[in-house]
């Protein structure tokens, strides 16, 4: 009696910096992934997953080559390589928050250079070099960009005129005297996945589940549930003041003259709101912590 094997996706998820972040996103969306130190072959609670763990950098050009249905890179790295792949969407997180990072030309904050045009005849380093070149193209500039192994900061100024540098907060460039001269790329995570992989029924399925759930996670973050009792008196009032993906939920009460009230809403604005929905009448007022929101 011949068998057929479970279809698999084989995953790659990226190592190093977004490696803790990226399995907490995970098991919010409610994928929960084990590894240890040693081993690049990470387990996944669902059976259906496979994954791999690969520098970003390289992810997509695996991706591209079919070695990987899919993966999460930034894409600055599916720019750098130029492999086709599909971007799914993009999951707005990184190592110390929900911010996008930027591949700047840096510069030491004495040096004459001002503008693109000055990096005319100048040494760059940078770990993108394929980003770099495309930035002096555009404006008609030839330079020397030699590849850089990392501890690109310190190049300039003893080793080079400029670099071209991945920074979320700008305090490393700062820290080492340097100054933005410009702005190449903007750059989030996406999840990208193989053309044919995504051509693929049971794969493509698959991917827009990973994707709904990795999503809602993110939206998650931010947000959080109020549930609260008020009195009919009050209900206008405390609808209006309640922000909410739609509208508030409003259920009866057994006391005919009460109502209970939920709403999702901006954790940011709970601490301004809870007390006016106070004062409106609201009573029990509850705030829930969320795993996932799906629009």
């Amino acid at each position: 009696m011949s068998t057929t094997s479970e279809p698999k996706l084989i995953l790659g998820l990226p190592k190093g910096s977004l490696e803790s972040s990226t399995y907490e996103l995970f098991r919010k969306a409610g994928f929960n992934i084990k590894s240890s130190s040693r081993s690049y072959v990470p387990r996944c609670d669902d059976p259906e997953i496979e994954i791999r763990l690969l520098r970003a950098q390289e992810m997509s050009r695996y991706v591209g080559l079919g070695m990987l249905d899919a993966g999460l890179t930034g894409h600055d790295w599916v720019v750098e390589n130029g492999y086709e792949v599909e971007e799914i969407c993009e999951l707005v997180y990184s190592r110390s928050g929900r911010n996008p990072v930027r591949w700047v030309v840096a510069v030491p904050e004495n040096s004459d250079i001002k503008t693109a045009k000055d990096l005319q005849g100048k040494r760059i380093a940078t770990e993108a070099v394929g980003i770099a070149k495309s930035y002096l193209d555009q404006h008609g500039v030839s330079a020397d960009i030699e590849f850089s192994w990392g501890a690109t900061e310190v190049k300039a100024p003893d080793l080079v005129d400029a670099i071209v540098e991945l920074t979320e907060t700008g305090n490393s460039l700062r820290a080492n005297n340097l100054r933005v001269l410009d702005t190449i790329l903007t750059s989030n995570t996406q999840l990208i996945a193989n053309p044919k992989s995504w051509k693929d029924d049971w794969k493509r399925a698959k991917l827009e589940q990973i994707s709904m759930l990795l999503t809602g996670a993110l939206v998650a973050e931010n947000n959080v549930l109020l549930k609260m009792n008020v009195p009919e008196k009050g209900l206008k009032t405390v609808t209006e003041l309640l922000p909410s993906l739609h509208a508030p939920t409003v259920n009866p009460l057994s006391d005919s003259d009460w109502h209970s009230v939920e709403s999702v809403l901006e954790e940011t604005v709970v601490r301004d709101i809870i007390p006016q929905l106070k004062a409106a009448g609201a009573e029990g007022i509850i705030e829930l912590a969320l795993n996932k929101v799906i629009p």
